[in-house]
């Protein structure tokens, strides 16, 4: 992948989190300017405030942003999943995209692309099948909230912004997400696989996402949903094992489904359900991968 030689102006909601975080230091390395979104008054010149529960976005302060790359959402798996948790979940993605949608709907002279972070969540358990960007929704309460998710980016469309949804799988990371809690697990020999491991885990590494998105906003012809996976997905039992190489550790333990399901309410079925996910269509558009398998992402990670 090609880096966009012209300097871009770029908002980024979700800016203190693992994907954010690194985008925002990337861009920056690059020279572009990056506005970040934060739910309080801005105090500096690279901020702007915004209010998903109020709809609300300080419209005024995305005068002149050419992309912006909406990240921001309640983190599915920081705690266990009861009934208030899940419409948490729901709203901090379907009003957070509606409020960003509508601001840049707003604009005498909106953006040219805004990359809407979505999830592969949108396809559901599909079990061995692999899957592309052409598979409907699955169905369940992860694919309920992915459609309303991606539907409620209809005003910005519809204002001729270019939108993208970056349909992202399990990152491989150290600092954060569901492998930053892997990784000590694994570390401490404690490590092993989750219910009989023969589900799916579309993964891609940390390096790839960051750089993916960025393909995303410097991509005119893409549009739509793009999967953000590495292009080949492993089971977990695979992951177990690849994680056990690479850190050079045991990896005996297992985690019986029944238990996962008494710490996770709900999000267990998720955790044991299956996603094969292929991203044909960010190859289709010439992105090529840094870190394409899990043992190439888990070394990465530590590296």
């Amino acid at each position: 992948m090609q880096r966009s030689a012209t300097r871009k102006r770029v908002a980024v909601t979700g800016a203190s989190g693992l994907i954010g975080s690194a985008l925002v230091r990337s861009l920056r390395a690059d020279g572009h300017d990056v506005l970040r979104l934060v739910r309080r008054p801005a105090e500096t010149a690279d901020e702007v405030e915004w209010d998903p529960k109020r709809l609300y976005v300080d419209a005024a302060g995305l005068v002149g942003v050419d992309s912006v790359v909406h990240l921001a959402g309640a983190g599915v798996g920081e705690r266990r999943w009861n009934e208030a948790y899940k419409k948490e979940i729901r709203d901090s993605r379907v009003l957070g995209t509606t409020a960003i949608s509508q601001a840049l709907a707003s604009l005498a002279n909106p953006p040219e692309s805004l990359v809407c972070g979505t999830a592969l969540g949108w396809y559901g358990d599909t079990g061995d099948r692999a899957v592309d960007e052409s598979a409907p929704p699955g169905t369940g309460f992860l694919p309920s909230v992915c459609v309303e998710w991606e539907a409620a980016a209809a005003p910005a469309e519809e204002a001729g912004i270019r939108v993208t949804y970056a349909r992202t799988g399990l990152v491989v990371a150290r600092e954060g997400g569901a492998w930053g809690r892997l990784f000590p697990v694994f570390r401490a020999g404690l490590g092993g696989r989750m219910g009989d491991g023969r589900q799916y885990w579309s993964h891609i590494s940390l390096h790839d996402e960051v750089a993916a998105l960025r393909h995303l906003v410097d991509t005119p012809s893409v549009t739509g949903p793009v999967n953000l996976t590495a292009p080949e997905p492993v089971t977990n039992r695979e992951v177990t094992a690849a994680m056990g190489r690479v850190l050079r550790r045991p990896t005996f333990c297992t985690v019986p489904a029944a238990a996962l399901k008494i710490v996770l309410g709900d999000f267990a079925q998720d955790v044991l359900g299956s996603q094969r996910v292929l991203p044909a269509r960010l190859l289709e558009s010439g992105f090529d991968f840094a870190f394409p398998t899990i043992d190439d992402s888990i070394r990465a990670a530590t590296g």
